[in-house]
């Protein structure tokens, strides 16, 4: 089992940063992967980023194309939380943005491959 809980969404003029956090308890030795997906109203589910760990490597990553070169995940290990920086936050970007984890890297991109999902945040970026 493993629980997450995710902070940090709030409101934000477009240009703006923010930063999500994601606390994982209980379960979460290597491997895991952690992954933010977001949705806006409306709209299906959509990856975000995702950041994968194991006792041979220290983490992957991938993103989507929408945020590449806008979003960094990271993780800290001693807070066993993974984060998620925003920065040039379009509105397009507006949603509520939860995270999800799984065992393994495959099938990162897909929110039913994941086994557990936080409560979400919401994150609003005005015009």
């Amino acid at each position: 089992q493993v629980q997450l809980e995710e902070s940090g969404g709030g409101f934000v003029q477009a240009g703006g940063s923010l930063r999500l956090s994601c606390a994982a308890s209980g379960r979460t030795d290597s491997p895991t992967t952690i992954g933010w997906f977001r949705q806006a109203p409306g709209k299906e589910r959509e990856f975000v980023a995702s950041i994968t760990w194991s006792t041979w490597s220290s983490g992957t990553t991938y993103y989507a194309d929408s945020v590449k070169g806008r979003f960094t995940i990271s993780r800290d290990n001693a807070k066993s939380t993974v984060y998620l920086q925003m920065n040039s936050l379009k509105p397009e970007d507006t949603a509520v943005y939860r995270c999800g984890s799984k065992r393994t890297e495959r099938n990162r991109i897909y929110a039913s491959a994941y086994d557990y999902w936080g409560q979400g945040t919401q994150v609003t970026v005005s015009s």
